[in-house]
């Protein structure tokens, strides 16, 4: 089974499987520059096994992980993709990990949540301040009050709209699962670096 899209990047999925585990990882393909292909693959690999590292042990009999992938965003040179990570390393349930990266296909560069934005711009402020309206507006049930995102915060960008997230147990209790703020793009356009993904996704073309 294999995913393509109508850019440069073609997502292979590459299975790897052993007694308890299943993974499925992506592969990039079909990017022009070789080194910036293998760059962005190796910082996919690194990342799949920093999940499988921080599920903990498998050792008990009853243990398994099952681990898969989600392309978010393959346009306009930029990829941004969702890695998952379940594993049951024994107790009442399993627990899913969910890990994001966002690059940029010509030159592979990796970007965080900060380098979305200006230089100085107050970002986590404005982010703050539309997930607590959502968390408002959608009666959110919060394990505490909201105080804001973390610098490292998760995202990836979809339909033209950053999407900033949260892990199990970060905000809610687990039987809500992971917690989705999705903001368009235009609704941030003041404060975006026009040179990194999101002000890619401002042009219309």
């Amino acid at each position: 089974m294999a995913f393509s899209f109508a850019t440069p990047a073609v997502i292979q999925p590459t299975r790897l499987t052993y007694p308890k585990i299943e993974l499925w990882i992506p592969v990039v393909q079909g990017v022009a520059d070789r080194k910036v292909q293998n760059a962005i693959n190796e910082a996919i690999r690194t990342e799949a096994h920093k999940l499988i590292k921080s599920q903990g042990s498998l050792d008990d009999p009853r243990s398994e992980m099952f681990g898969w992938f989600e392309v978010k965003t393959n346009e306009k040179n930029v990829l941004s993709l969702s890695l998952y990570n379940y594993a049951y390393t024994g107790g009442a349930h399993g627990l899913t990990l969910q890990s994001s990266l966002t690059f940029d296909l010509k030159t592979g560069k990796q970007y965080t949540l900060s380098e979305l934005f200006k230089t100085g711009s107050d970002y986590r402020k404005r982010l703050d301040a539309i997930i607590a309206a959502q968390i408002k507006a959608r009666g959110i049930d919060l394990l505490q009050p909201f105080e804001g995102i973390r610098p490292d915060q998760d995202f990836y960008i979809a339909d033209r709209s950053l999407v900033i997230y949260f892990q199990l147990y970060e905000i809610t209790a687990y039987v809500y699962g992971f917690q989705y703020f999705p903001i368009s793009v235009y609704e941030l356009q003041d404060i975006v670096n026009e040179q990194g993904p999101l002000g890619v996704m401002l042009v219309n073309d």
